[in-house]
């Protein structure tokens, strides 16, 4: 019997087991800020707006974060990542604000850290990307998310983006529902290796190497390739 969706993203996250052990805070401050885009709440967890949240938590654990915490209206959490360059603070932002305000929390951590948009990457949902596709992106509009066009309005366009590829439901009116309902069980047979290659690829993303991230997220979670329900608009 295929496990239900919360299960499985329990699992994933690795919910009821040890986490990896925390780094310990090495001083300094944060280089590189990564935020998720998503909602606070239960009501919201499993939701696809919620995928930069989810992968931000599978990330924490993953590499042993310190605990979250709350600040800059805020739950953040300082660890550092080994990449090519050298070992880099990194600081995980999830805004606690909801999805459309959040760039007012982001600015804040921002500011504090005296970090600029570049030194920012935002991972958040995209409809205008088939299921299970990734695509990076610097600068540029909003593209009708809300959250984006917070992010622009405290921020600048200049901060780059992790964009998860969620499908679209083929009609306007449809969209926020969509993307406030629930992931599918066909949705989590992608994010789950998403997730990981995520993981596994973020020092590259952590020393700015955006183009060699997004190969090697593609090469270890290929994206389905065909979307069965035929919701979905392929992008780049």
């Amino acid at each position: 019997m295929i496990r239900s969706f919360w299960s499985r993203v329990s699992s994933l996250l690795g919910l009821g087991t040890q986490p990896a052990p925390a780094i310990p805070d090495e001083g300094g401050k944060a280089v590189l800020i990564l935020s998720g885009q998503g909602n606070p709440g239960e009501k919201y967890a499993k939701n696809r707006h919620n995928a930069g949240f989810l992968v931000l938590d599978f990330i924490h654990r993953e590499y042993g974060f310190q605990p979250w915490r709350s600040k800059f209206e805020s739950e953040i959490a300082e660890g550092v990542i080994n990449t090519a360059n050298g070992r880099k603070k990194v600081l995980l932002v999830k805004p606690q604000t909801y999805y459309n305000e959040t760039g007012r929390a982001l600015s804040k951590a921002a500011q504090f850290y005296k970090l600029s948009a570049e030194d920012i990457v935002v991972l958040h949902d995209e409809i205008d990307l088939a299921p299970g596709r990734l695509r990076m992106k610097q600068g540029g509009g909003h593209s009708g998310n809300n959250g984006i066009r917070s992010m622009i309005a405290h921020l600048g366009e200049n901060f780059r983006r992790v964009r998860i590829g969620v499908g679209h439901p083929g009609d306007k009116s449809k969209v926020m529902p969509y993307v406030l309902a629930d992931f599918s069980k066909a949705d989590i047979e992608w994010f789950e290796p998403m997730a990981k290659a995520i993981a596994s690829a973020l020092p590259f993303l952590v020393e700015g190497n955006d183009e060699r991230f997004q190969t090697e997220v593609m090469r270890l979670a290929p994206a389905p390739k065909h979307d069965p329900k035929k919701t979905a608009r392929s992008g780049n």
